[in-house]
């Protein structure tokens, strides 16, 4: 590990322009579940209702009903409570200078990055907490859910509120898309994927790009997953100690790397 991470600290030194694709490997160190991983609560992956948890928080429930979606948005929320972000995302924030320009495409949706410090993030997947109308443009980041309940209106024309977040079976955010797609026609002179399965092809395709181009790619992964050959570096290691690594040799302090 220790070659690779000197060898990674002298790239991402030369580098003006870097690229992270995050997933659930990342957020689970800060102890927080994904969808799926909220289900494992339920007897054989079924909300109390004895449907399928990914059911639950699909569009399609949630237009036919809402009341049923939120009880579990709300459930889905309490476990973002009290997180705050591990070393993985403060070790990407920290990377960020006036001559290096970090960029986060993150499927996470807790804000961690956010939390950190990040400034460039995008959101693929949305963000829990940020609350939209299904009517009118009104939105509000609430800190947590806390003083909602039941089914929540909108304060300004009554319609029905949601979680700003893709829902099973809904299409990615054609803002987050377009701006992801703008980024990678810029051009990253490094990409890292951490802690994603990089099953979706806006997860494979940046990387697959990056490595027909000769863009060195990184992933930090415990399992191996349909870009881990396209990987110039890997590491099994976990994400936060990987990380933390990396800045560290970066910062010139390599010891504990």
């Amino acid at each position: 590990m220790k070659n690779n991470v000197q060898r990674i600290a002298e790239l991402l030194k030369a580098a003006s322009r870097v690229l992270f694709i995050t997933g659930a490997g990342v957020s689970a160190e800060s102890g927080i579940p994904t969808f799926r991983g909220a289900s494992a609560a339920f007897a054989d992956g079924l909300t109390e209702e004895g449907i399928p948890f990914e059911e639950a928080l699909s569009g399609p429930t949630f237009e036919a009903n809402p009341r049923l979606s939120w009880k579990y948005f709300f459930r889905l929320e309490q476990h973002l409570r009290g997180k705050e972000p591990n070393p993985a995302h403060r070790a990407i924030a920290a990377l960020q200078t006036p001559a290096r320009q970090i960029w986060v495409a993150t499927q996470n949706i807790d804000g961690l990055h956010q939390s950190a410090g990040s400034r460039n993030v995008i959101e693929l997947h949305g963000n829990l907490r940020r609350v939209i109308c299904t009517h009118c443009d009104y939105q509000i980041y609430r800190e947590t859910f806390e003083g909602m309940a039941g089914l929540p209106l909108c304060p300004e024309c009554r319609k029905i509120l949601r979680p700003d977040a893709v829902l099973y079976e809904e299409q990615l955010p054609d803002d987050a898309l377009g701006q992801f797609e703008f980024e990678q026609d810029r051009g990253f002179d490094l990409v890292f994927s951490v802690g994603t399965t990089s099953i979706f092809y806006y997860v494979t395709q940046p990387v697959a790009a990056a490595a027909r181009s000769g863009v060195p790619v990184v992933e930090i992964n415990p399992e191996e997953t349909p870009i881990s050959d396209l990987a110039d570096f890997r590491f099994v290691e976990p994400a936060g100690q990987t990380m933390h690594a990396l800045l560290e040799a970066v910062n010139g302090d390599s010891s504990k790397s």
